[in-house]
């Protein structure tokens, strides 16, 4: 519920203090309290024996899974199922280069010599085959799937007892791009008649066709999805052994580095103190923390995971500062003190904005030390000039408040895709990765191309279609439903059913992107494919799960950063 409260306020400089009337958004407080300040990194020689030990065994088991895809080298068909396991299990990180030779050749073999491989007769392996060589970039064409038609064009019926090859259909219908038709025929062909028979089915097929309902491969949450995989794929009579004791122990190992990566960011939180001192915004720092390991898992992208997951955590306060708490006259203060971006303005604004702006500086010095040893102190200016955007669009949205502006659908995209926060996190990943990531690599995401519009049009509209009644019960700026709804004379209903349209259309051109030839590598495209991934995944069935956890939000965290795979 909104709230308005009279707050004793003392202009910068003045000593007159008069009451000002400040909004409240009514946030709940974290639910997490301290609970993870206790997973400090371990000291004691107990846990380093185990896990010397458990790295032994982890060793082991990549070492027969490796021998087991080269005994099939020169059958890579036989491989296609492993390496679908491998990716969904989460351990794929372990098998870059031999995942690629596989594909790489399937590529070959399936259609550069052979135009459409004739001899795959089976709906689920065709589908399989054409979801992972898409996934990896490969642009194989959708005819494959011609030969499961009848004379009339549609999908045969005969194909529809196939279960597990509906379920291979409907996953990789979702890695279309625009003009493939066959694809959308695909995509409502499999999932209707998935549909009316998931109920008739038994584990472990049934939970795998529930979930993949409500979840799909191409839009699901890696960790998460790994973690729920695990225990799906473990429900099969016919899983491999070795795959599944690699990936809980893989699972486990990663879960503990993300522990305690979080509980050195906790005790970095509680040290602002911003619980006390700015009590009217989001606590979220874990929340925070769980959609950046939605972008980057692997243990060796941890400075990135860090510096993300400050800079997240920040923004969430930031836009409460501008969407809820601050004056007019304060925020244009405090605009023109972001873009000076020097510590000497903090005088100029009032208690609770210092507190804030010295935190903001103080995060991008270290940044700023951190890219220094690493010889890359040029991506600095990034990070910084993409903060510095955001705060610009939030100050447009409080400035059409102000003046009771109502923005045309296209005025209001061109600044609410940039204040939804995923330019500044795509350029923040960019600026935290090693070196994979050039100059020119930055430039080229500086300058907004084609998959991060597709990005930010997916989480500006699914964030607006989850928020925007909440935001409506309080002194808000209209969102993209009262843009839209205004500027084409439709009804809530209307309006909704055609925002979800340009939601599919993103991902459509997401996809198209993440084809060869990739304007950058492939490793930096996923990072923009897995934020917006977490988009779908927080902001799902109505709801802002990031600002209110507790309904299924927690259980997520909970899956991932607490409880170990047992």
């Amino acid at each position: 519920m909104s709230q308005v409260s009279a707050i004793p306020s003392s202009s910068p400089g003045k000593g007159r203090s008069h009451a000002i009337e400040r909004r409240s958004a009514g946030y709940h407080p974290s639910i997490w309290g301290d609970y993870f300040l206790k997973y400090a990194s371990p000291s004691n020689s107990v846990d380093d024996g185990h896990d010397q030990e458990a790295e032994q065994e982890i060793q082991k088991l990549k070492d027969e899974v490796k021998r087991s895809l080269y005994a099939n080298a020169d059958k890579p068909l036989l491989n296609l199922d492993m390496i679908d396991q491998i990716q969904r299990l989460g351990i794929a990180h372990h098998f870059v280069s031999e995942i690629d030779h596989v594909l790489t050749q399937l590529n070959e073999t399936c259609f550069v010599r052979n135009n459409g491989d004739r001899d795959i007769d089976d709906l689920y392996t065709a589908a399989l085959l054409f979801r992972l060589l898409r996934q990896h970039g490969y642009r194989i064409s959708c005819d494959i799937f011609n030969k499961f038609k009848d004379a009339s064009g549609k999908f045969s019926e005969k194909h529809a007892g196939d279960v597990r090859g509906l379920l291979s259909l409907y996953e990789a219908s979702h890695l279309s791009v625009h003009g493939e038709e066959v694809l959308d025929q695909a995509l409502s062909f499999s999932s209707t008649h998935l549909e009316s028979i998931k109920e008739q089915l038994n584990p472990p097929l049934a939970t795998q066709v529930r979930h993949a309902l409500k979840q799909t491969i191409r839009r699901g949450v890696p960790r998460l999805e790994a973690r729920r995989y695990i225990s799906m794929y473990e429900e099969e009579p016919s899983h491999n052994e070795v795959l599944i004791l690699l990936a809980k122990l893989d699972f486990n190992r990663l879960q503990k580095q993300h522990q305690e990566e979080l509980s050195d960011l906790a005790r970095w939180w509680m040290g602002l103190d911003f619980k006390s001192k700015l009590p009217f915004a989001r606590d979220r720092l874990v929340e925070g923390y769980f959609w950046i390991l939605g972008v980057h898992f692997e243990p060796d992208l941890a400075v990135a995971r860090g510096m993300m997951t400050k800079v997240i955590a920040l923004t969430s306060v930031l836009d409460d500062i501008y969407d809820v708490y601050g004056t007019y006259e304060e925020l244009e203060l405090f605009s023109q003190a972001i873009q000076r971006w020097d510590i000497d303005c903090i005088n100029e604004l009032p208690g609770y904005m210092q507190v804030f702006y010295k935190a903001l500086i103080d995060v991008y010095i270290e940044i700023e030390e951190g890219l220094a040893c690493t010889g890359r102190s040029y991506r600095l200016y990034y990070a910084i000039e993409a903060m510095k955007r955001q705060a610009r669009c939030y100050f447009a949205e409080a400035k059409w408040l102000h003046q009771q502006h109502k923005p045309t659908m296209d005025e209001y995209m061109s600044i609410a895709q940039v204040s939804s926060g995923y330019p500044l996190l795509a350029i923040t990943s960019f600026v935290g990765m090693p070196e994979t990531v050039t100059k020119d690599d930055l430039d080229w995401l500086f300058n907004d191309p084609k998959i991060l519009k597709a990005s930010t049009v997916i989480c500006r509209l699914m964030d607006d279609l989850s928020t925007h009644k909440f935001e409506q019960s309080r002194q808000h700026a209209d969102s993209a439903m009262q843009c839209y709804m205004r500027q084409h004379g439709v009804t809530e209903r209307e309006a909704e059913n055609d925002l979800r349209k340009q939601v599919e259309d993103a991902w459509k051109d997401m996809n198209e992107e993440c084809l060869r030839p990739t304007a950058v590598a492939m490793p930096l495209l996923m990072g923009i494919l897995n934020l917006t991934r977490v988009m779908d995944v927080l902001y799902k069935d109505g709801g802002d799960h990031y600002t209110n956890p507790h309904i299924s939000l927690k259980d997520h965290i909970k899956s991932v950063l607490m409880d170990p795979v047992q």
